[in-house]
């Protein structure tokens, strides 16, 4: 899986380079390319939570299908950010601490527009379900932050954010263009079921590294 995960992101830098350079000579800085991709997770909320309000159900497709190309299209800023820095020479701790916190709120932002929407279209067990896609998506992060914290990397598990912004956003467009729900319940049950797991692995993967110390 990481080295799928590796090649792929090696293909998307190649892709994105030419883009950082011009960055660079603009004079852009990674904190704000994190903070335009955290914009753009805002806008992609709202327009969830906008379509979650429109009667019949029916005209919010088109909404949710615009919210997840823009979420898709925020989640490159996500690389931008951190590609600019190493490139850039700008690499600063405090804009790793900026990028992690930005990258929790969106996840929350986004997932609560989700959650409102599936809640409205079609009842409170798809909103139940979206929940718990956001709560294995922060403890995902925040298991990992605190493994960190005591000197341990702990990048393991099948649903890290990329693949977790990748699933969200194409289930979102799919629905969207295909006008049928169970795109986005299958998208948020995925992450809710693998997000979750791949907190308790990285709990397990904790456990065996202090036990060996």
């Amino acid at each position: 899986m990481m080295k799928y995960r590796d090649y792929l992101q090696k293909l998307i830098y190649t892709l994105i380079n030419p883009i950082i350079k011009g960055m660079i000579k603009m004079g852009i800085t990674p904190n704000m390319v994190t903070t335009i991709g955290f914009v753009g997770n805002v806008v992609a909320a709202f327009l969830f939570i906008h379509a979650s309000q429109l009667t019949p159900i029916s005209m919010g497709f088109s909404w949710l299908g615009w919210g997840g190309a823009i979420l898709l299209f925020s989640g490159l800023f996500d690389m931008m950010d951190g590609q600019l820095a190493r490139l850039g020479n700008m690499s600063t701790t405090f804009g790793a601490f900026w990028d992690s916190t930005l990258d929790r709120y969106s996840e929350l932002f986004s997932l609560f527009g989700i959650t409102l929407y599936l809640m409205t279209a079609s009842g409170i067990w798809a909103g139940v379900i979206t929940f718990l896609a956001l709560v294995g998506s922060i403890m995902v992060s925040y298991v990992r932050a605190r493994a960190e914290g005591l000197g341990i990397e702990c990048k393991v598990g099948l649903m890290q954010r990329p693949e977790r912004v990748v699933v969200t956003a194409l289930a979102a467009i799919i629905t969207g263009m295909t006008s049928n729900l169970w795109w986005l319940i299958g998208g948020m049950t995925l992450i809710a079921v693998l997000a979750n797991i791949t907190a308790f692995w990285r709990v397990a993967h904790c456990y065996k590294q202090l036990k060996d110390r």
